[in-house]
């Protein structure tokens, strides 16, 4: 049977199941996806989700079924499909792909098809446009009229509508019905009924006028005929669908915008000369160049040069990144300063714009559950509409009506019907969200994540790499109290950094970079018989001094001021090193991971959107403190291991909490995993990504409570598009049913209620995050209680 094809050899386990993404083409509505579904959910251990907007289905299947063998259940549907190709690398923006195929074109289709579309329209509007003026303006009926609106529309309900009545013979072959009938049997239907009347019902004798009727009367004892719905359903319809398949595209253009931020060609290095080759062509390890105004064409290392990266359009970054030797650099980058000689590090689908482009291929193939709902409604849909219909037909006729009222009204409900809203309502408006999403840094792994963001009451906030910098940094250099705090300072922190240049350390990294920025980049003295003391600390000679960087260690020797700062540290959590010249004591400095400046805005913004923010660290009580009392934080779990973390989570989804982890490291992917969110920042693991339902690409916690909008945002438009999709058929069906709704007029409002719901859905591109106005730019701790310094 072809619903049950055989079973392939699969060099995976049988019992593990793949996913397959299918390139499903003909699917006109919501019962088509629903065909497609059931077809497919039909063989053991298969489940599939449709996206009628992107024209593709996720199928999760045992490895034991093959590709081939789901291709042809869908074909045994009446439809088309092949496997989506995974792309190795960011799309290429020079060839054509699926993602700039019309979504609901065949496979294969792109650019031609879309003419063809366009063609078919524009001369379908030439041959309609006078039969429409002609049946409805009697000034300018003259004689034989109706003959000359029978030959142009004659081609009109062949050629012109010839779509419909293909997938409609296509459905029936296959027992299967779905918009496409409806429209081809209105159309079949006004057209014959015209016929008979031109032919044998008198409406085809000389000097007839018909009058203006847009609500049909029982009888009005007129010849009538319905060449005008005859011709105007197809065209208003065709009209309506290409409309829609542009503004659809415009939906689904997050993958086209990826798609152009991969750089087309190169310069590289090979051997000692430079030469053009295609970015697809690069190898790990290759030396290439960006020159001012060029793409980094992909992720890696810069080797030689300074300059400034916009990230905007990849992350989000609203601010260039400053990038020199050591420097990592992000692939599809601008340049925007001096030349930069980079190392690729990774390339084709490991590069992070390649994961960025298959995380939003991903998010849009998902449904909401007021979706799936739909979608149950949909595949009953058309059957029901075709009953509807003929039982109307058989009320008129036996309620004594005119034969043509009775044929109005049956076409009527026949035309009117559109589950295309239904199927557009939800995928259109993922779309969007994702596409806005991912340009905002905001990369959110499906409709299901979007409807837990938007449900979640309590978020749980790691404190390393999320709430602070994650990154060792010098917090203060303290001198004693005799002494010149700025030259001394200077000094003894310029001696301390010659020192530390032998250690790898973090606290030796954080004050070699320190000493580099506060000498405007002179070089270090360097250092003579360098000696580590594990534990304790590091030692030399430096320009003829010996230098020691220490641990405290006693403090009743140290001056006052020292002794205070080093209280000052341990109670803020940071580290403290004693920096000695000779026996001399010189400084304290301050070593610690800073806190984002944007965390306190992040964390306010949470909290008014109703959030409750928990800090769970493995860091010590000190530190976690000190950071959750700069950030208003009240429910501190320092000290926490990562099933500390995991644990807590539990508790708080038994106490009724819908939790949210954020976090970074491999530490937090089991919280993430055991979340009913997990939202991980981009700088992290991979381990973490992997465990999140949403990443944050950007280096901005500002971008948590936008995900939280966007979410709220997204899930209220889609019930705004459902709530319209079902409102706009309870209220069409009756009025058509009673012969209140002329077929013409019911296929203008079909398309445009299609058309309602992918421009309400269009919306969400140009959506911007709404921001408390009580908040500065300051460095990210309250001046006050109740506030931010205010910007200047």
């Amino acid at each position: 049977m072809a619903d049950r094809p055989s079973p392939t050899a699969s060099p995976v386990p049988a019992d593990d199941p793949v996913s397959t993404v299918l390139v499903v083409g003909g699917m006109t509505c919501a019962a088509c996806v629903g065909r497609v579904e059931k077809k497919l959910g039909r063989l053991e251990g298969v489940s599939a989700t449709v996206n009628l907007a992107t024209g593709r289905a996720k199928v999760s299947h045992p490895a034991s079924v093959s590709v081939a063998g789901l291709v042809a259940v869908v074909e045994s549907a009446g439809y088309t499909a092949r496997p989506a190709e995974p792309p190795a690398g960011p799309p290429d923006p020079t060839r054509p792909d699926e993602h700039r195929r019309p979504p609901d074109g065949p496979p294969g289709s792109g650019g031609a098809e879309e003419r063809r579309e366009r063609d078919r329209l524009l001369v379908t509007t030439l041959l309609a446009a006078p039969v429409l003026v002609l049946s409805m303006v009697p000034a300018w009926q003259f004689r034989n009229w109706q003959w000359l609106c029978f030959v142009l529309a004659a081609p009109v309900v062949v050629w012109g509508a010839w779509p419909f009545h293909h997938r409609a013979l296509r459905g029936l072959r296959h027992g299967t019905a779905t918009m496409d009938t409806l429209v081809s049997l209105g159309v079949a239907a006004s057209f014959a009924w015209s016929s008979y009347a031109l032919f044998l019902g008198g409406a085809g004798e000389s000097g007839m006028t018909m009058p203006l009727s847009l609500m049909p009367s029982a009888s009005d004892g007129v010849a009538h005929v319905y060449l005008e719905a005859a011709v105007g359903v197809p065209l208003f319809i065709l009209a309506g669908r290409w409309l829609e398949g542009r503004a659809r595209r415009g939906t689904g253009s997050a993958l086209r915008s990826l798609a152009e931020l991969a750089a087309k060609d190169v310069a590289v290095r090979r051997g000692g000369v430079e030469r053009r080759i295609p970015a697809a062509d690069l190898a790990v390890g290759d030396v290439f160049l960006v020159r001012p105004g060029e793409r980094v064409a992909t992720d890696g290392t810069v080797v030689e040069g300074s300059s400034a990266l916009d990230l905007s359009l990849v992350t989000g970054e609203s601010h260039p990144i400053e990038a020199g030797p050591g420097s990592p650099v992000i692939g599809g980058a601008v340049n925007s300063g001096g030349l930069l000689e980079v190392r690729a590090d990774a390339v084709g689908a490991d590069t992070q714009l390649a994961r960025i482009t298959r995380l939003v291929e991903d998010a849009q193939t998902g449904k909401a559950a007021v979706q799936r709902l739909a979608d149950s409604v949909a595949a009953v849909f058309v059957p029901a509409v075709m009953s509807v219909s003929v039982t109307v037909l058989g009320f008129w006729l036996g309620a004594g009506a005119d034969r043509q009222a009775a044929i109005t009204a049956a076409v009527a409900v026949l035309v009117v019907a559109c589950p295309c809203a239904l199927g557009l309502a939800t995928p259109t408006a993922l779309l969007a969200a994702t596409g806005r999403g991912a340009r905002l840094g905001i990369l959110v792994s499906g409709v299901q994540a979007l409807e837990r963001l938007k449900h979640i009451d309590t978020v749980v906030l790691d404190k390393t790499g999320t709430l602070t910098s994650g990154r060792m940094s010098v917090i203060a250099v303290t001198v004693p109290a005799d002494a010149d705090a700025d030259a001394d300072a200077g000094e003894v922190l310029r001696l301390a950094a010659a020192v530390e240049q032998g250690s790898d350390h973090p606290l030796a990294h954080a004050i070699v970079a320190h000493a580099h920025r506060q000498g405007d980049g002179l070089p270090l003295p360097r250092p003579v018989g360098f000696a580590a003391a594990p534990g304790s600390g590091v030692s030399a000679m430096v320009d003829g001094e010996e230098v020691a960087v220490v641990r405290p260690g006693e403090l009743s020797g140290i001056p006052g001021r020292l002794r205070e700062a080093v209280h000052a540290a341990e109670t803020a959590g940071h580290t403290a090193v004693l920096v000695r010249v000779g026996d001399v004591p010189r400084a304290v400095i301050s070593v610690g991971d800073t806190l984002r400046s944007d965390a306190y805005r992040a964390v306010e913004h949470l909290r008014r959107l109703g959030l409750r923010p928990v800090l769970a660290t493995g860091d010590r009580e000190a530190t976690a403190r000190s950071i959750a009392g700069r950030l208003g934080i009240t429910e501190v779990h320092a000290g926490a291991l990562p099933e500390d973390k995991a644990a807590l989570v539990a508790t708080l989804q038994g106490h009724g909490g819908r939790v949210a982890v954020v976090g970074d490291g491999v530490n937090d992917a089991a919280a993430l995993a055991a979340a009913d969110l997990g939202i991980a920042m981009a700088g992290g693991t991979d381990a973490a990504i992997g465990a999140a339902d949403v990443t944050l690409v950007r280096e901005d916690l500002q971008a948590l409570p936008d995900a939280v909008r966007l979410a709220r945002h997204t899930l209220a438009t889609i019930r705004a598009n459902l709530v319209w999709a079902f409102g706009y058929n309870l209220v069409t069906l009756p009025l058509a049913a009673v012969g209140r709704l002329d077929p013409m007029i019911a296929a203008a409002a079909m398309s445009a209620s299609s058309l309602l719901v992918v421009g309400n859905s269009l919306r969400l591109r140009t959506w911007k995050p709404s921001r408390p106005r009580a908040f500065g730019h300051g460095s990210g701790r309250p001046r006050t209680a109740t506030g931010w310094e205010t910007a200047s």
